[in-house]
């Protein structure tokens, strides 16, 4: 590694290039790099800018090796929001390939892609038709081909979703079973049961559905299936050896295809024990409540024979070299997440907690803490730490509204999105300095760190959506209308460029006088400002023959996202995208590189998270995250990167993070 350096006014930038070849341009303010934190004139706010990538092998060197995923930097696509290159207004897999540059400079491992697959789209994607194959809106098999090797080429893995918990009602399978009499084995490939009631005119028990209403749905002689999520996704019964098979296949597909990974929709479901009891007695808060639990006893949910599956899908894994992997979507209590995470099953699963907390120091703490031990025990993997995904609302809405401790998952938020965003005042600037601050927190530690589009953006939940422009099941299947928004708000278009600015365009409805109830429906949409006509480079401005405009996006886009667009903060140094770059480079570079995957919770104060791991060289690296309400002194060393500005005696304030290596 050797450095340039130019002096410019108070500021120095350094052009390093690094032993992988590529450059890094780092802002520092002088006075001084290395600081002690009683010292008037510390850093105040240090940028990092990546200003060009290596050509080659890739971005990092993470990457390189066969365990790469340990500690892997990945960033969530939801594909039909990411880049639409045909003007038809929905994203697609030539976007992803278009935008590969973009995510090689940002300085990412490995690119996660929610479902692509064919499918109505009954739940965004997650009832697939066809596992084998890419839905013909978002391109073809020889565009997923060359979408990955366009990642690999750039040195970024690829990850793909797999849903095995439940197929579409329109997969083969399905239409065999309903072909099929009572009793085949076709029907077996997924549960089936005779209903209650004098001509089983009622289902086999009261579960609901997590998207509300009923579990069971009745199909034309008389029989119910199961579906947990959707009635378009009927769940599938894992003691047929045909659904083994048939995952095996999918695995061995698309490892063929160049994925290096997998992410398992609801890893924790799939077993299933509807034998044991009569399911009469089986009652409702089986299938919603009481999910977590710590014996394996639940029908549903986290039993011990779905670790037979994972084994079972290691073998097919280790056909490969360097040997795939998987992280699991599994919402079980803490002592059974290892047992996904076993690197004689799927080598890792997700961590939660950071996206459940709400914005006090002691829940940050003690995810950290279970995430650390939950790694140890593993005996072999990592943990991994997520801020935003597709489900959850985004993290600058979440800390930018009143904080409440202790409140049921996410409920203050659901509350809000529910009135279009009016229940609660949004501070933004609140909730962009507390999402930054939450960035460096989680991605200094050990393990992997998933990034979800426009995070690192700063984008904001888009929470006043029309009603009649949703798409998110959740809205429209819970027991009584408009009683839940749904995910929509985080799956908004991404812009790209602020220039392609859409026209103002009039969606607000009227509200219902009544629904029958005596009760007023909520507005369909508040007095939002949302576009048409162009998409913030989201689409082209034709379709693909050139002269048809293009369609707006599926989900309409809010105007103020031009504030937020790449180009514009790509401009910026002071951008959430300035932010992400610095951090990206730094924990490459001084951290990851180290191979080092352990950490310790250092004691600042009660309204302090902080943490040790080891850096390069031979030091120390420590994150600092400042909870309270008074200013707090860092240690000494080098103040690589904060989230914000120092005060003028060099303290951390409030709703700010720091990391200093010494």
């Amino acid at each position: 590694m050797y450095f340039h350096i130019n002096h410019l006014h108070d500021t120095v930038v350094i052009n390093v290039i690094s032993k992988h070849g590529f450059t890094v341009a780092v802002r520092v303010l002088l006075n001084p790099i290395t600081t002690n934190p009683q010292q008037s004139g510390a850093t105040h706010h240090v940028s990092h800018t990546i200003t060009h990538a290596q050509k080659g092998i890739g971005m990092t060197a993470n990457n390189l090796n066969d365990d790469w995923w340990k500690q892997a930097v990945v960033y969530q696509i939801y594909p039909r929001s990411f880049k639409d290159v045909n003007g038809d207004g929905i994203g697609d897999i030539a976007g992803v390939t278009e935008k590969m540059d973009y995510l090689k400079n940002l300085g990412v491992d490995a690119i996660w892609l929610s479902p692509f697959y064919p499918s109505d789209l009954a739940d965004g994607g997650y009832d697939v038709i066809d596992y084998r194959n890419v839905d013909p809106r978002l391109g073809t098999m020889d565009d997923f081909d060359a979408m990955a090797k366009a990642a690999h080429e750039a040195g970024i893995k690829v990850i793909v979703d797999i849903v095995p918990n439940h197929t579409a009602d329109k997969h083969v399978f399905f239409k065999e079973a309903l072909a099929a009499e009572p009793g085949s084995p076709a029907r077996d490939r997924y549960i089936f049961r005779d209903g209650r009631g004098e001509h089983g005119e009622l289902p086999p028990n009261d579960w609901q559905s997590f998207f509300g209403g009923p579990a069971w749905a009745r199909v034309a002689d008389g029989q119910w299936y199961l579906h947990l999520f959707d009635k378009a996704q009927p769940d599938v019964n894992w003691k047929n050896p045909d659904i083994h098979e048939e995952f095996k296949k999918t695995l061995r597909f698309w490892s063929d295809h160049g994925t290096d990974g997998f992410r398992i929709d609801v890893a924790h479901g799939l077993a299933k024990d509807l034998e044991s009891k009569p399911l009469e007695e089986l009652g409702r808060e089986y299938s919603v409540v009481g999910v977590l639990n710590h014996d394996f006893s639940h029908p549903l949910f986290d039993r011990r024979e779905v670790h037979d599956i994972y084994r079972e899908w290691r073998k097919v894994f280790n056909e490969y070299d360097p040997p795939r992997f998987a992280v699991a979507e599994a919402w079980v209590v803490p002592e059974h997440q290892h047992l996904y995470a076993s690197m004689d099953e799927l080598g890792q699963s997700f961590n939660f907690d950071f996206a459940q907390a709400s914005w006090y120091a002691d829940e940050f703490r003690a995810a950290i803490a279970a995430g650390l031990k939950a790694a140890a025990e593993t005996g072999g993997s990592t943990t991994t730490w997520v801020m935003n995904n597709h489900d959850v609302p985004r993290s600058p809405s979440r800390y930018g509204l009143p904080q409440v401790k202790g409140a049921p998952y996410h409920q203050l938020p659901h509350d809000w999105l529910l009135r279009n965003g009016t229940t609660y005042p949004e501070d933004r600037e609140l909730g962009t300095r507390r999402a930054r601050a939450a960035a460096l927190m989680e991605l200094g530690l050990p393990g992997a760190a998933y990034i979800y589009q426009g995070e690192e953006l700063g984008l904001f939940e888009v929470a006043d959506i029309p009603w009649d422009r949703l798409e998110d099941p959740t809205a429209f299947h819970t027991a009584q209308a408009t009683m839940d928004k749904g995910r929509d708000g985080c799956r908004v278009p991404i812009p790209w460029t602020a220039a392609n600015e859409p026209t103002l365009a009039d969606f607000s409805r009227p509200i219902p006088a009544d629904d029958g109830t005596g009760e007023n429906h909520v507005p369909l949409c508040a007095a939002g400002q949302f576009g048409t006509g162009a998409s913030f480079g989201f689409s082209p401005a034709t379709r693909a023959e050139g002269v048809t405009p293009a369609a707006d996006p599926h989900l309409p886009q809010p105007l103020w996202f031009k504030d937020y667009a790449v180009d514009v903060e790509q401009a910026d140094p002071d951008s959430m995208l300035a932010l992400y770059h610095a951090a990206l480079a730094i924990r490459q570079e001084s951290l990851t590189a180290t191979r080092d995957t352990t950490a310790e919770q250092v004691d600042m104060g009660p309204d302090v998270v902080a943490y040790t791991r080891a850096a390069v060289g031979g030091r120390t690296f420590t994150s600092i995250t400042n909870f309270g309400t008074e200013p707090v002194e860092l240690p000494g060393g080098s103040v690589v990167l904060t989230s914000g500005p120092l005060t003028p005696d060099g303290q951390l304030p409030t709703d700010t993070s720091a990391w200093v290596i010494k």
